[in-house]
């Protein structure tokens, strides 16, 4: 029976945070966690001082691309594996590694790559599922999405697409104003995959549609998604609008500080309900890399992009190709920012994707019986040390 005691940290739990805590780690799993000394009968267990450290849940990214310089897209179970601890080093315990608009049989090979990387356990996050991004886009709301690949839903390439990653895919970021997407909808909610609002340029009347045809998340607020116009003098809303007003929505924000300025940080949390809510890096191949030259998606298909002032931006600089955002650095934003309470900050990051993933009754927060991912953040909030089942991570 393994068994850690984690002690002298602040202690960040589901609606408060214990200033002086401990938490209990036998077996993989959180046996207990409370303020103060921890019991006399862990006075014998393996120690580890926090050093006041804050200790959150592990995180949850359910929008990334890639980091460390690997892409999920670029065709190897190695590049896989190395996006996925580039980001475990930040603090990503769970992670949904995300497609880019490309052929097919690129897509297939990722499943295939997927697969592999499966197999392998020792530092590395767990893998949440598949995140498919496009091809079904409005070409008006490409953004970095190669536009000469964007196509409209048909149900023989979706269901081929679907069949060959049975089991993997868990989210499908589609337009639901395309000819074939609210069908796509409905064949999403039956097999359990969240159907999502994303680079879409519908209109009010095309996403309460595609909400009664099982969409229910919306992709990157405020990025590649249509926002209010005038039609012949009428204000018509857009996706942007919608994300506020369909109750039935979760969203997703990019909390760079960057992608949504800091005040635009603070207009959505107040208003709109925080259950709602989730952080996501949408991080491509440069995050945790120095700024220069990079590339968004696989190295043999991908959209050339150059990482400056914290960011990538298409080579001409007319808008951003994804983040290099950590999840450390989404938490600290929200705080030091947005002036949210850590333990709001974390909701975001970890319960909140827990419960889209369905798994919040062992992810997302610290409390007795979940899983024992942890991570410990320095005074600045940058991720110190990293827990997965209890076993430490190499930082290195």
């Amino acid at each position: 029976m393994s068994a850690l005691l984690l002690t002298n940290a602040r202690v960040v739990l589901e609606t408060k945070t214990l200033p002086s805590g401990y938490v209990l780690i036998r077996d993989g799993r959180i046996e207990a966690a409370g303020e103060g000394m921890p019991p006399a009968s862990a006075a014998s267990l393996p120690a580890v001082d926090c050093g006041d450290g804050t200790l959150c849940p592990g995180f949850i990214d359910l929008h990334v691309h890639g980091g460390g310089d690997s892409d999920f897209m670029d065709g190897t179970p190695e590049a896989v594996v190395a996006a996925a601890r580039a980001h475990l080093r930040h603090g990503t315990t769970t992670i949904a590694p995300t497609s880019l608009t490309c052929p097919d049989s690129e897509l297939f090979d990722f499943f295939d790559c997927y697969r592999e990387a499966q197999r392998v356990t020792e530092n590395m996050p767990r893998l949440a599922g598949i995140h498919l991004e496009g091809p079904y886009f409005s070409p008006a709301q490409a953004g970095a999405q190669p536009p000469h690949l964007l196509v409209n839903p048909v149900p023989e390439n979706y269901r081929e697409i679907l069949r060959r990653g049975e089991g993997l895919i868990i989210r499908w970021s589609s337009a639901p104003e395309l000819p074939g997407a609210l069908a796509l909808g409905d064949e999403l909610h039956e097999r359990g995959i969240i159907a999502s609002i994303g680079h879409s340029d519908a209109t009010y009347e095309e996403v309460k549609a595609a909400v009664a045809h099982g969409y229910t998340h919306v992709t990157h607020l405020y990025s590649g998604m249509s926002t209010i116009v005038r039609r012949r003098g009428m204000r018509v809303l857009g996706v942007v609008e919608c994300a506020y007003l369909f109750d039935e929505l979760d969203v997703e924000i990019i909390a760079d500080g960057i992608h949504l300025p800091p005040e635009l940080l603070r207009l959505i949390v107040k208003t709109m309900d925080a259950g709602r809510l989730s952080l996501i890096t949408d991080a491509m191949r440069g995050a945790g890399m120095p700024e220069g030259p990079s590339v968004l998606g696989s190295r043999k298909n991908g959209q050339r992009v150059i990482i400056k002032d914290g960011i990538a931006n298409m080579p001409d600089f007319s808008g951003f190709a994804g983040s290099v955002a950590t999840t450390d650095r989404l938490v600290r934003t929200m705080v030091q920012k947005a002036g949210l309470p850590i333990e709001e900050a974390c909701r975001m990051m970890c319960l909140n994707p827990a419960r889209l993933l369905h798994r919040e009754s062992e992810l997302g927060s610290i409390a007795p019986g979940k899983l024992a991912d942890l991570v410990l953040m320095d005074e600045s909030l940058h991720a110190e040390r990293v827990f997965v089942g209890g076993r430490e991570i190499a930082m290195a």
